[in-house]
């Protein structure tokens, strides 16, 4: 016995727009996949970390300093007085005209992490500049006694495909950030503190300054560890946050 299936030309386009609909639809899913990646990536190049997946409700509180002496020691006090252990991104330039604070980040615990030696955007400077300011950062910290920084936020925050492999052959990790405190435009405590606040979860990379640009920060930050041991999250250094972490990629251009 035969049978004979007769499709017409409607049942056909019904099928190829559920065929269609179906392609577009996994499409979209798959490029939000790729939109939700916790490490910027040149892959599969070198990284850059802005954030980890991170199921200890940890996060990262990081600081930069460019220039400046007022507010840095009222920051240090405060993560002092509640046991906080914070990630301190330093220009080379501003770190060896204050050695004195210098010591003070290292004696309290803290992590020190580079910014170069000058604070110029490398995106637009040839290898061979980087490199250079690389290298008299690296002459810096080894005077002060900071022989290893294997994190470095590049100055500006700027950076591309190149600007990751001149780092990385340099032995540094660029580290960049998921939560911008804004601190730097002095927005008002209340406003740094929502910044922080509403958008911090675990793994999650905290910017702050303590630059005397930033002459909110250390008020901002007391809300900030309050709010944080409220809801139980931990600041830790870099380095712990990205120990043992589930690391994924997304590319750069």
């Amino acid at each position: 016995m035969k049978f004979f299936y007769i499709i017409n030309g409607k049942t056909i386009k019904t099928w190829l727009l559920v065929i269609s609909i179906a392609f577009v639809t996994a499409s979209i899913l798959y490029i939000q996949q790729l939109a939700s990646k916790s490490v910027f990536s040149t892959d599969p190049g070198p990284k850059a970390i802005y954030k980890v997946e991170n199921k200890k409700n940890e996060l990262a509180l990081t600081f930069d300093i460019s220039w400046g002496e007022t507010n840095a020691i009222p920051i240090l006090n405060v993560l002092k007085k509640h046991g906080v252990k914070a990630t301190f991104f330093l220009s080379a330039s501003w770190a060896e005209r204050h050695p004195r604070i210098v010591k003070k980040i290292v004696d309290d615990g803290h992590e020190i992490g580079s910014m170069g030696y000058e604070y110029k955007n490398y995106t637009e400077l040839e290898r061979g500049k980087i490199v250079r300011d690389l290298a008299h950062a690296k002459k810096v910290f080894d005077t002060l006694g900071i022989k290893h920084t294997p994190f470095l936020r590049v100055p500006t925050g700027n950076f591309n495909k190149n600007v990751l492999k001149v780092v990385h052959s340099f032995g540094h990790t660029v580290v960049h950030w998921s939560v911008d405190s804004k601190d730097w435009l002095n927005p008002g405590v209340n406003a740094i503190v929502e910044n922080v606040t509403q958008n911090a979860k675990g793994g999650d990379i905290v910017l702050l300054h303590a630059s005397d640009s930033a002459k909110q920060t250390a008020q901002a930050l007391e809300q900030i560890i309050t709010w944080m041991k409220k809801e139980q999250y931990k600041s830790v250094p870099i380095s712990d946050l990205v120990n043992n972490a589930h690391i994924k990629s997304k590319e750069i251009k």
